[in-house]
């Protein structure tokens, strides 16, 4: 069938912030193709929660931080879009995917630092290289960075160091797209409670008294909180909006 819908691809769409974005671009009236490393059940539950908003979705396996896989993994995607819609092409990539290293900088080992390179800018600058001939013109990419990159915490130099290298990214493809009119955005969101770096902004309720104090709203992030706005990237009403970076935190660190 030819689908008239815009389709957007959200890594690590299976739990935490990539769940409630992908939920929320449905909708928005946009069908998903989503990402999952390991958890496929989870991935699965959150298909079936679009196809109950009336949306269309699919999950594929990917790590991300492989970039041996993802030709095989576009090839997939490709496959699945002529099947699916008749057609070659996306409208939204959401990279989102990711996990955290919280220690401190002299304990960081070249390991910890390469992981954290591989999966927040090397997957990310390579799987938007092999998106962005399937992009649509005039869609857009949506990097998912962190208020890290903007304040200071102990224990987050690696990851943080990566999602400022994620940040001047975004920048260069919003410069270097815009003549097929792709937009580049970043969403930073603040400290949310989710599972992500071992659940501390969840379950740690000394760390979310920390966080809450130092937050101009007064509270923790949930991801309710973010998914919206990376909705509203996915809409003509973001039209105007390109190389920016918007940081969703509730004024943490302010």
């Amino acid at each position: 069938m030819m689908s008239s819908n815009k389709i957007a691809l959200v890594t690590g769409g299976g739990r935490g912030l990539g769940k409630n974005m992908a939920l929320s671009i449905a909708k928005k009236g946009l069908d998903v193709i989503l990402t999952y490393h390991a958890n496929k059940e989870a991935a699965d539950d959150v298909v079936a929660e679009i196809k109950n908003l009336g949306q269309q979705a699919v999950a594929f396996q990917l790590d991300t931080s492989d970039t041996s896989g993802f030709k095989a993994f576009f090839e997939g995607v490709s496959s699945y879009l002529k099947k699916k819609y008749n057609t070659g092409s996306f409208d939204y990539l959401i990279n989102n995917a990711g996990t955290g290293i919280y220690k401190p900088f002299l304990e960081t080992t070249e390991s910890d630092f390469d992981e954290m390179m591989n999966i927040h800018i090397k997957g990310v600058y390579f799987l938007s290289q092999q998106a962005v001939p399937l992009l649509s013109d005039g869609g857009g990419i949506i990097n998912i960075s962190s208020g890290l990159a903007r304040f200071s915490l102990p224990g987050s130099s690696a990851y943080a160091s990566m999602k400022g290298a994620v940040d001047v990214f975004t920048r260069y493809l919003a410069k270097e797209l815009g003549d097929r009119k792709i937009r580049a955005n970043v969403v930073a969101p603040g400290a949310v409670a989710t599972d992500f770096g071992g659940g501390e902004n969840k379950d740690n309720d000394k760390k979310r008294a920390l966080i809450s104090q130092n937050t101009a709203l007064g509270r923790v992030g949930e991801p309710e909180d973010i998914g919206g706005i990376v909705a509203f990237l996915c809409t003509e009403d973001a039209r105007w909006i390109n190389g920016q970076r918007i940081e969703a935190s509730g004024g943490i660190m302010l």
